[in-house]
């Protein structure tokens, strides 16, 4: 690499992660790739990699002094912030920001941001730190509601108390499902949503501008399906970039935003946001002339996003696998690609312990449902052996 080039070190190298350093060494960008497990997906596109633990403040830091990137990019939640706060603070440029990756790996920070201080609309909620707090504040909500750790991902730790009886193993489920924040969660309640949306947020150096907004259906809070554009009316698509554009300006920073809205008939309700690339955005890889990855790698370098082409309906499916393995065949793609507009791309994790997405079927057709459709015809057509591990 040459001396003037940018550098870029990645928290967090899964298949998100890949398509950003992808994206980036189109901007001739010097990528290193950085996960708690070796040979993760980044790090295959990597021009180096480093494996630790990135809640080690200590050995993040040891890392950053090394590398001295020019840009700190988090594509995971379980990161040591505070160690962010500090680089920061010492001249290190991190996307969007420090406090935009404190803020949004703590669904406290976040949700008492959004609905306290910017008075947006969200679930009622309440938080606790120990089972009595938590009684209570299951109580106070009402059932049914739900539970979640106030620090984890991927629906880890995630449950729904539907009855009294439920109130004791949703504690446990929490306790066991959280990250770097074992003990604390936070009770929501349940709102009645006609759809849930994921509104691609770009603040980039021309302005704010917007994906289509994108449907899903997510499964124990994993996703495994999207599709783009989910229909809605232009009231309630004007609220929701209203809701997506308060909340990203108030983070701050330059790159894209995942923000997940709850609708019911007109009203937008807030539920979170990820200051990064969002899985159910996986479907931009085939749906528009720019990713979700080149819109946030073009808007972290500074660079404008005057405008984004979205190029018709589309959709995504997940593929994920189970079992125990570190062998995995995928098979019969010559029938899973036979119609057009389907494409795939396998992530290239290097092992499987339970469950784990593995790969994405994309399809793109004249209308959403046809593209849904199609997308599960790939899938079903799909043959995925898992063997022995070596």
């Amino acid at each position: 690499m040459t001396p003037v080039g940018r550098k870029a070190l990645l928290l967090g190298s899964g298949e998100l992660g890949k398509e950003v350093a992808m994206e980036l060494q189109r901007y001739g960008v010097e990528v290193v790739a950085c996960d708690k497990y070796p040979n993760a997906p980044a790090m295959q596109a990597a021009h180096r990699s480093y494996v630790f633990n990135m809640l080690d403040g200590e050995e993040l830091r040891r890392v950053v002094e090394l590398e001295k990137p020019d840009h700190i990019i988090p594509e995971i939640e379980a990161i040591a912030t505070p160690t962010l706060l500090e680089l920061e603070k010492e001249g290190y440029n991190v996307t969007p920001t420090a406090r935009a990756a404190w803020l949004t790996m703590n669904r406290e920070g976040i949700r008492r941001l959004a609905a306290e201080e910017l008075g947006v609309k969200t679930s009622p909620y309440r938080f606790a730190s120990d089972y009595e707090e938590f009684k209570k504040a299951v109580e106070e909500i009402g059932i049914p509601c739900v539970v979640k750790p106030i620090m984890s991902s991927s629906g880890h730790g995630q449950s729904v108390i539907k009855k009294p009886e439920d109130i004791e193993r949703s504690w446990h489920i929490a306790q066991e499902g959280g990250r770097a924040g074992a003990g604390r969660v936070i009770v929501e309640g349940f709102i009645k949503f006609d759809y849930e949306i994921t509104l691609l947020t770009v603040r980039n150096a021309s302005g704010t501008v917007f994906c289509e907004p994108i449907g899903h259906i997510q499964i124990d809070g994993d996703y495994r399906y999207s599709w783009q554009p989910q229909p809605m009316s232009q009231k309630a698509l004007k609220s929701a970039q209203e809701i997506a554009k308060k909340v990203t300006d108030a983070l701050g920073g330059y790159g894209i935003f995942g923000v997940e809205l709850f609708i019911k008939d007109d009203e937008v309700i807030f539920s979170e946001v990820s200051p990064r690339p969002h899985d159910t955005g996986m479907v931009t890889m085939i749906s528009q002339d720019m990713s979700e990855f080149a819109l946030h790698a073009r808007a972290l370098l500074g660079l404008p996003v005057p405008a984004i082409r979205f190029y018709g309906p589309s959709a995504s499916r997940a593929v994920v696998v189970e079992g125990d393995t570190d062998q995995l065949e995928f098979d019969n793609l010559e029938n899973v690609l036979a119609e057009p507009g389907v494409q795939m791309r396998i992530f290239g994790k290097p092992e499987v312990k339970g469950h784990r997405r593995m790969a994405v079927i994309l399809a793109t057709d004249e209308t959403v449902e046809a593209a849904r459709d199609k997308a599960e015809r790939a899938y079903e057509k799909l043959k995925v052996n898992v063997l022995p591990r070596k």
